[in-house]
This record gives C-alpha cells, structure tokens and sequence, in this order.
C-alpha cells in the first residue's frame, strides 16, 4: 500500500512541475529564465570585450586570453581621451544636440498628437498616413535635401541646423506613439476640467500631459537616442566644423589612414555608453506602459 502511495506521489510532483494549473509551470519558469540569461550573456559579452580592450596598454586588439580584466590593466587610455583628446567637448556637444532634439520633438509631438486625437477635421487621416509614409523613405536619400535646405537657410555647421535635422526626422513617428496613446485618454477628465472653468489649453496641460507621462518618456528616449547615435547626418552637416562635432564624429578621428588608436577608441565608447544608461535606468519604470498602452485604441 505504501508504495502504490509513494508512486502517486512522485507521479503528482513529476506532473507538477511540468504541468500547472494556472500561470506558468516551474518547467516553464526554468526555462524562461534560462533563456533570458543566455540572451544576457549574448547581449553584454560584447560590451565586455570592448571594456577588455580598453583596460590594455598601448593599442593591442587582438589577445589570446579571454579574461576581461587583463593581467596588465591600466586606465591609461582613460586618461588619454580625456586630457588629450577633445572627448569631453565632443560629449557635450552631443548632449547639447541630443537633448535639444528631444525637448524639441516631444514639445511639437505632444501638441501635434493631440489635435489628431481630439479634433475631426478634413485631411485628419490623410495626414497621419502621410507622417506615416515619411517613416518609409531611406534616411540616406535625405541627405541631399536636408543639406541643400541647411545651406540656403544659413544652418550649415550649427547647432541650430542639427538640431532641426533630427527633430523633422523623429517628430512623424513620435506624433504616431503620442497620438495612440491620447486615444486611451477618456474625454470625460477633458470635459470635467473644461465645466470647472479651464480652457483647452489648461486642460491640456493639467491633465493630458500628467497622464501621458510614460507615452512622453517614450518619444524623449526615442528623440534622444536617434540623435545620440547618428553619424551620417552629423558628417553631412558638420564636416567642417570640428569645434561642434559629436561623439561619432570624434571617435572616427581616432581612427587613421595606416593606424587605428583601439584602446582609446574602446575607452571612449565605454565612457559614451554611461549617459544612455543613465537615461534608461531613471527612464525604465515608464516605458513599458508607455510601449504598450498606446496600442490598445488606435
């Protein structure tokens, strides 16, 4: 009798944990955690290498070690692209740009959004395909209007000019995310604020926007890393000027015609990565609701 007891219950618990009742099963569980932390692994060991060619003396690439701290490490190449490098003018210049580009696009996104979302009138949907439709154009082909329209307009070599590129380049996309998301919005908080006495304006302000919080950390983070990251529309606009180039510009110029410094091009990369991190980790208990709400009504 005992052991007919003890099968069953070895085959319960068998069953258990492949098998649950109501959400996931421990089989389940173990396996998606063992596929997070494979894609983990995937995702940082790169980043791992760049920080191991960082940490090595002189410009030594290639290794036949595969420690990440080396046995030799030094912050030498640290201390080169900071003091004799124009790494930190390269850095704020990029964050200059890179935040301008955000405030910009959400503050143009966000009012832009709104009127799609709450008016009716002729041309509404032909003008959300259309912003959709520039989202399907290569940004190579852009290269020669936008550089045409920065010279006739005096913004060759600027921040200004820049800073435009990238907000007309992120603000279509951006008013698609905003606008999804105003749709989940009910009118009625509208309604109520504007029976207590608030115009349109002030109800946008008080409560559109407060309630729009993750939505607008979206589009800043989307704004600033599209910014952040391009090389090919700051080389167009700022090949000349040398005193305003960002991080992609500075960094190529480490790289020359017969020798590439690998050291300190890895240290600067580390040391471009810290900014974004930062942004995500502050920014991280927004974006998903911000990713996902604004797909329930549309």
């Amino acid at each position: 009798m005992s052991v007919t007891t003890d099968s069953s219950n070895k085959d319960n618990a068998f069953q258990r944990f492949f098998r649950a009742k109501r959400g996931h099963s421990p089989f389940n569980r173990m396996l998606i955690h063992l596929a997070l932390i494979i894609s983990s692994i995937i995702a940082i060991y790169p980043v791992l290498r760049v920080l191991s060619v960082s940490l090595r003396p002189g410009d030594r690439l290639l290794s036949t070690s595969l420690a990440i701290i080396p046995s030799d490490a030094t912050l030498n190449n640290y201390f080169v692209v900071v003091t004799e490098k124009d790494f930190m003018l390269w850095l704020w210049n990029s964050l200059a740009i890179t935040v301008s580009t955000a405030i910009v696009g959400v503050i143009f996104s966000s009012t832009s959004a709104y009127a799609f979302s709450r008016w009716r009138f002729p041309g509404r949907n032909t003008g959300m395909l259309f912003l959709l439709a520039t989202q399907m154009i290569p940004a190579a082909m852009l290269m020669v209007p936008i550089y045409i329209l920065a010279v006739k307009l005096g913004l060759l070599g600027t921040y200004r000019g820049l800073v435009i590129a990238y907000s007309v380049s992120s603000i279509p996309f951006s008013v698609w995310i905003l606008k999804g998301y105003y749709d989940t919005i009910p009118r009625d908080l509208e309604e109520a604020a504007l029976i207590d006495g608030a115009n349109r304006i002030a109800a946008f302000y008080r409560i559109i926007l407060p309630l729009s919080t993750p939505a607008l950390s979206v589009v800043f983070l989307f704004n600033f890393m599209q910014a952040w990251n391009d090389y090919l529309l700051a080389r167009v606009l700022l090949a000349n000027s040398t005193e305003i180039w960002t991080w992609p510009l500075g960094l190529q110029a480490l790289q020359g015609q017969f020798q590439t410094a690998w050291g300190q091009f890895a240290a600067a990369s580390i040391m471009v990565m810290i900014p974004v991190v930062a942004l995500f980790l502050y920014s991280s208990k927004y974006l998903i609701s911000g990713l996902t709400a604004g797909g329930v009504k549309g």
